[in-house]
Formats: structure tokens, sequence, C-alpha cells
């Protein structure tokens, strides 16, 4: 018999049912990449603020200005207080980015020293105050003195609070207070003044002269002759464009500040010193002073103008440019006599007199054209005499023609009648004999 062998499946050789599963899918492996990222730009090496380090100067801190705990911002100190000091003073003359020099002299000088616009504004300082206060010596890399501290403005201790009047605001009136110029019995110059041309505390006056009339000689007198009489009025000259050995001869003789520049020097430096001088004389009235500014001369400074102002396209006779004339006449017209005013509580009075001179009979047809553009501008007149000075007839004044408006406001109503008499009697004779027959009788008389 055969027998039928049975067929074996899976289940009988693993002992166990079956289980239908998948191979595991193989592990993926990402490739491996070198990982990019973005080059760094160049930067530029760090230097502080105006430090110079990039042009091979050495790092200088920045100013930073010193406080306490409150929050209160002390601007009146600046860095490098542990340098050495000097106690510096000068008037303030201001650029057009508002930061400014003080210079001890009316022109640039090697010790001019630099105050910063933080002082400047923590102070309401302006233009022609007189600053006082320690200053350090310029370092390698600068030029000027740098001023540590403000101490004084105007010879004042400076304090919170203080206001003082604009001299642009004070109301001008006419002058109603004598300046006696008289000295001496021989000083005729200044006789004749008092009578025929009186200056008082605000005048506006010119000196009209023709080349070699003696016009430096009576400003001399002029000065000697306020400087004598009247110890409480500020003295000033200023000189455009002068000659070196007059410049020298007038700070001989005038007793107060001397502002001069001369004529090699450029116009804008001309200009400039004229500019600061008046200035100063501004700030001076409007601490209640009386001021007395002798200026020669008009013309130079009209003409110095002329240089320097960039020119507008126009042209008068002569060649002179029409915008040229608003700087000298803002100068001359500062003149004035000003109403009581308050200071500090108080009431005060304040003047500044100008007194300057114009050339004339020059041949030169500018010079002609600023004294007619001048002489109305005027509230007195001192002409002098061409014929009288080559006749040798000095003062050289040309009484007829010279006179001061309102002048009786400088006189009392006696000595004005008396005034006026003696004009109408001198007036019969001509001009060389009036001068003499003046002449004459002042020298007899003691006053």
């Amino acid at each position: 018999m055969v027998v039928k062998k049975k067929d074996v499946s899976v289940e009988d050789l693993v002992a166990g049912p079956v289980k239908p599963s998948l191979p595991p899918p193989p592990a993926v492996v990402p490739v491996s990449r070198p990982i990019m990222t973005n080059r760094p730009a160049y930067r530029k090496p760090y230097f502080a603020p105006h430090s110079g380090a990039s042009r091979g100067r050495p790092v200088v801190r920045p100013y930073r200005p010193q406080s306490n705990f409150n929050g209160y911002v002390d601007n009146r100190v600046i860095p490098d207080a542990d340098l050495p000091t000097e106690e510096v003073s000068g008037m303030l003359e201001l650029s057009a980015d508002g930061q400014g020099l003080l210079r001890p002299d009316f022109s640039p000088t090697n010790k001019d020293i630099y105050i910063s616009s933080s002082q400047i504004r923590r102070f309401n300082l302006r233009p022609g105050d007189l600053v006082t206060g320690p200053a350090r010596q310029p370092k390698d890399n600068e030029r000027y003195w740098g001023l540590l501290k403000v101490e004084k403005v105007n010879g004042v201790v400076f304090e919170d609070g203080l206001k003082r009047p604009e001299f642009d605001k004070l109301i001008p009136i006419f002058p109603n207070e004598k300046l006696k110029l008289e000295t001496d019995k021989l000083k005729l110059s200044t006789r004749v003044i008092d009578l025929v041309a009186p200056v008082g505390k605000g005048q506006r006056g010119l000196i009209v002269s023709p080349p070699k009339a003696g016009k430096t000689t009576i400003l001399k007198d002029i000065a000697e002759g306020v400087a004598a009489n009247n110890p409480d009025v500020i003295l000033m000259a200023v000189l455009v464009g002068e000659r070196p050995e007059e410049v020298t001869d007038i700070r001989k003789h005038v007793k107060g500040e001397v502002a001069a520049s001369n004529f090699d020097e450029s116009a804008e430096r001309q200009t400039r010193v004229a500019e600061l001088a008046l200035e100063r004389a501004k700030r001076l009235v409007e601490q209640g002073k009386d001021v007395v500014i002798l200026l020669d001369s008009i013309t130079r400074l009209a003409r110095a103008y002329n240089l320097a102002i960039p020119t507008s396209g126009r042209t008068l006779s002569g060649g002179f440019d029409p915008v040229a004339l608003y700087p000298p006449k803002k100068f001359f017209g500062a003149a004035r006599n000003f109403e009581e005013f308050e200071l500090n509580g108080k009431k005060t009075k304040a003047s500044l007199t100008i007194i300057g001179t114009a050339l004339v009979d020059t041949g030169s047809r500018m010079d002609e054209l600023i004294y007619e553009e001048f002489k109305g501008t005027g509230n007195l007149e001192l002409h002098l005499s061409r014929k009288l000075a080559e006749r040798r007839i000095y003062p050289a004044i040309d009484i007829q023609r010279s006179g001061t408006r309102q002048e009786q406001l400088l006189f009392s109503a006696g000595d004005y009648e008396k005034i006026v008499t003696m004009r109408r009697m001198i007036d019969v004779l001509d001009q060389e004999e009036m001068t003499e027959v003046m002449m004459d009788r002042l020298r007899k008389t003691k006053d």
C-alpha cells in the first residue's frame, strides 16, 4: 500500500501562524554639505567724534558737561580743569556758527581765547561783552586758548535771572547835556567848538575836512577835553585805515581804549575792528554808561566796506556799491541820547556820542559821494577851511558853516542869547576875517 505524503506548510515549519509584514525601509542619510554663510562686511574702526585719530592724531576724550545727582548740568566748566590756567579777559566776537572768540585787543592776536556756544547761551552773552575767567594754553593740535569757566561779565559776577536792557529798544531823545571841552586858555580849538558847535551827550557829529586842515589835531584836542572835564565818560578812539605813526600818536594822547587798523591791512580786518568797537560801546551803554567814540574816518570806513561786502551788481558815482553804504550808516547812526530806563531796579540814563571825520576836496568822486550821503544824518557839523589852513590860521574852523542842531538845549537861556548876539555881530565879516577876529578875542579872555 502506498502512503501519500502530506504537504508541509510554513506554519508547520515555524510551529505557529505567520503574520505578513514588510521589511523596514532603509534609513535615509542626508548628504553632508559645507555650511554656506554670508561674508562679513568691512567696518571702519570707530574713532571719537572730532578726535582726529583717523588723521593720525591721538584720540581726545569728547566733552561731557559735569553734572550732579539733581540732574543739573553745569556748562560753565569744561574738561582739563587740572591743567595750568591763567586769568584772562577779552571782548566777545561771535562767528556765524554761534561760537566765539575773546579778544584781549580789538584786533586778532595770538592770545585770543575760544569760548564754546554752550557757555554763550548759558550766560546770554552778546557781542562786545567783556568776559573774564580762567583759561588754559592751547594743546599741540589747537590754535586758541580755551576758556574753562566764565567768572565775570562786564566786570560783574554773573547771576541767574539778571536782566539787562537791549540797546536797540532804548528810546532816543535830543542831546540835552553839554560836554565841556575847554581845558586851557591856549587851546583855542576846543574853546571855539564850545561856542559855535557845542557837543552834547549823545551827539552825532561830523568834522568835514579837506586834507592837511588839522582834523587829527582837533580830534586829539576833543579827546583831551572830554577826559579832563568829564571823568565819568568812557572814551574810545576808532582809527580805520590810518598811518601807523598816527596810531601811535593817538594812543599816547587819548586816555581811553583805541581800536586801530592800519591802511596796509585788509578791508575785512578794518571793518571787523570797527564793528567790535561799536558793539563794545553798546554793551557799556546798556550798563548805564556815557560813551564817546572818536572815529577817523567815516570815509575810509565806507571805502573798506565797499571792498569787503560782496558786490550787488549796481554802482553809484565813483564806483561805489550802494549796498556798502548801509554798514557805515548803521555805525554812525548808533549815536544817540536815551531816556531814563530801568537797570537793576533803578532809573538810569546813558548815551553814545560819535564824532567822525569826513574827507572832502580830495579829487575823488567816491569821497564826495560818501560826504553827500552822510551830511544829513548828523546833528552837528564842524567844517574846516582849506583857505584858512593855507594861510596857517589854526584851528581852521569855518565858523559860519559850523553849528549844532537844537543847540538851545545845551545852553542856559542867558548863555544862548549871548551866543546868538555874537553870531549876528561876526556875520557881517567874511569867512577869513570872522575866524581871525574870533581867535583874537578868545586870546584876550581866560575862558
